[in-house]
């Protein structure tokens, strides 16, 4: 794995605040957060895209899986750099939608209950689908690391 700088800041940061055998989880899970913000900007943007045109539900259902996409591509490359890569990348991503189910049922669980109980999340849903980021993050984020970005357990490899 090349270390860029943004892992050497990261590692120089961590060294202040953790035991050195926690660095390389609290490094991932830095950049899965950033990743994740990245992916709470798509989201948004999808759902204030399509809302006037499908309405809210479907647009918010149609844009948890793009960013999903967008995060789970980001990931494979940035986040867990050198990890599960002798995977083939469909069957990873669909490895990454199924491991992430959980987070998807917290996260949207959140941002519907959210609109059925506030006019506020319902006329601004930016709020909801951050509430719900934030609700669906340390799932993905455990599920993603332990099913999705590892060489374990790949039955499927390149030959």
């Amino acid at each position: 794995m090349v270390k860029t700088s943004i892992d050497i800041l990261f590692q120089k940061l961590f060294n202040y605040i953790a035991p050195d055998k926690h660095h390389k989880k609290l490094i991932q899970f830095t950049k899965f957060a950033l990743v994740g913000f990245t992916g709470l900007i798509i989201d948004a943007s999808t759902v204030y895209l399509l809302c006037p045109l499908i309405g809210l539900t479907i647009s918010t259902l149609i844009a948890y899986f793009i960013a999903a996409t967008s995060n789970w591509f980001i990931n494979r490359f940035w986040t867990f750099n050198g990890l599960g890569k002798q995977q083939y990348i469909l069957y990873q991503w669909i490895k990454y939608i199924i491991a992430n189910s959980m987070g998807f049922f917290l996260n949207r669980g959140t941002v519907f209950i959210l609109f059925s109980l506030s006019t506020t999340c319902l006329n601004h849903p930016i709020i909801a689908l951050i509430a719900g980021a934030a609700a669906g993050m340390l799932a993905n984020f455990n599920l993603s690391r332990k099913l999705v970005y590892t060489n374990k357990f790949s039955k499927k490899t390149r030959k």
